[in-house]
């Protein structure tokens, strides 16, 4: 089954006449996922790699069923792309745009909400249900299908965990990146009910890192209503205390968002924590066994 993606998924990609916009368009379009319109005013009636250009998501929605969106748009305008998206009826819009405002991301994601859409990210690489569809930036040659969840902050990790599970023969029903971002539209314990719905996923793997608190959430979601296994990993564990690493979210502020604190919630659920990214594969394979 997998989750948010699959082969029938018609994506719009806005920002499709922009450098990376194009490129990836190219690429989701080579991997198989059913790219059916892109978006940049006033370049309405172009074409990108055969794909149509709109001057605006309602008309890709009308003329080509869009009913998921890619944003590539520059941060600037990124904010105002994802509630475009919202407002014309789609209901799956991952943005890979990074560098949009926290102020803009809080009107963004009341107003998604309020339209009964899902966001992914922003500042996140999309998504991937293996030999179905991609939406974003993920490598798609490291993914296989399989049992196994991935949820995860990091884009880097999820490709370097997911080579892991690969390389051990152990793959993927849907892969998510949710974004590092102190605020963004979908987290871990929304997919956790997503997943936990899903027949074909057997175990879930959770990428995250220091800052905030998302990650404890998750642990007490799965220690009372999961149901699955799960494995975690938690990036950042020499970080200092108030210096943020990488990410916007990833800072520590108190205790809560230190990696002992997660690694701590994360056991009181059972959920065991790698130390190393290729631990998780070795953990995972224990599990499934």
């Amino acid at each position: 089954m997998a989750i948010l993606v699959n082969r029938n998924s018609r994506v719009v990609v806005q920002g499709i006449t922009g450098r990376d916009g194009a490129f990836h368009a190219k690429l989701m379009k080579d991997y198989g996922t059913r790219v059916v319109a892109g978006v940049t005013p006033g370049k309405g009636g172009n074409f990108v790699e055969g794909i149509p250009v709109f001057n605006t998501v309602s008309e890709a929605v009308e003329k080509e069923g869009a009913d998921v969106s890619c944003i590539f748009v520059p941060a600037p305008f990124a904010a105002d792309a994802i509630m475009e998206s919202a407002d014309a009826g789609i209901k799956l819009i991952v943005a890979i745009t990074e560098g949009i405002p926290v102020q803009d991301m809080v009107k963004v994601v009341a107003f998604v909400e309020e339209k009964g859409a899902r966001l992914i990210g922003p500042n996140c690489p999309g998504l991937i249900t293996p030999k179905e569809a991609k939406v974003g930036i993920l490598p798609g040659h490291i993914f296989s299908r399989g049992p196994v969840g991935v949820i995860s902050r990091s884009g880097t990790l999820t490709y370097e965990i997911v080579s892991h599970l690969t390389a051990y023969g152990i793959g993927q029903s849907t892969a998510v990146g949710i974004g590092g971002d102190p605020i963004i539209g979908t987290k871990f314990i929304d997919l956790l009910k997503i997943f936990k719905e899903d027949r074909e996923t057997e175990a879930v793997v959770l990428v995250g890192e220091i800052g905030g608190t998302d990650e404890q959430d998750a642990a007490l979601y799965i220690k009372n209503e999961f149901g699955k296994p799960a494995v975690a990993f938690i990036a950042g564990r020499t970080a200092p205390k108030e210096k943020r690493m990488g990410h916007a979210g990833a800072i520590i502020s108190g205790s809560e968002g230190t990696a002992e604190e997660k690694t701590r919630a994360f056991n009181e659920a059972n959920v065991a924590v790698a130390k190393e990214p290729q631990e998780v594969a070795i953990l995972v394979k224990d599990l499934l066994k």
